[in-house]
């Protein structure tokens, strides 16, 4: 009896070893892999201008411009339920971390950087909604120049995507609707949902580093 449960305990810890060293290895993201593992990404956000349905109409975030620390910190938020959505729940789980890497490679590519953007004077409504928000703070001036690589840039992205990801940081308590990000929910909570679209839209209007990169039919 105590030489099984000797060979059992040494099978877990050489198990736990093996995990925790899988766990430490160092992720190399491939942009080119990461290409070929977007076959379930395209189909959303490999068209432009196409609509999602959940949790109401609006169209599919643009995420090919973005910076690779903000997507693999979105995927995982998503994997974790800090982002409560079935879709993109799902698809999170069944990546890797090298998957994610991947993919964050990928989309990190496909950007427009290098374009002139001049970001024009905010209405002074808006101007006002941005300063309560201590918007600039994270996002950086232009919207387009973040100040950490972990926040998404938000200028030109679609105005009805804005609105819907800003409220949900405004809802707790459901299963499948809401954002856990405690920064966020701590800057929207004050907001109504007439301030939060017209944050929305101004900066949906302005120029933009993100871009939808069509996928070929026959891929």
């Amino acid at each position: 009896m105590n030489q099984q449960f000797s060979k059992f305990l040494s099978a877990v810890v050489f198990a736990l070893v093996g995990a925790s060293a899988a766990h430490g290895q160092q992720v190399t993201p491939n942009a080119a892999a990461g290409e070929k593992k977007a076959a379930m990404c395209i189909g959303c956000h490999g068209i432009p201008g196409y609509q999602a349905s959940f949790p109401e109409v609006h169209k599919v975030p643009m995420i090919g411009g973005q910076s690779a620390k903000y997507i693999i910190s979105a995927l995982g938020a998503y994997q974790k339920g800090d982002r409560k959505h079935p879709t993109m729940k799902a698809i999170a789980a069944s990546l890797s971390e090298q998957d994610m890497a991947d993919l964050a490679a990928y989309y990190e590519k496909q950007n427009v950087a290098g374009a002139e953007k001049t970001v024009p004077a905010a209405p002074a409504p808006v101007a006002a909604l941005l300063d309560k928000g201590k918007c600039v703070t994270c996002h950086g001036t232009d919207f387009n120049t973040t100040v950490s690589a972990e926040y998404p840039k938000l200028a030109g992205q679609h105005a009805d995507y804005l609105y819907v990801a800003l409220k949900a940081y405004q809802v707790a308590g459901l299963p499948n609707i809401g954002r856990a990000n405690p920064t966020m929910q701590a800057q929207i909570q004050g907001f109504t949902p007439a301030e939060l679209k017209l944050l929305a839209n101004y900066l949906g209007s302005l120029k933009s580093d993100l871009t939808v990169q069509p996928q070929s039919r026959f891929r």
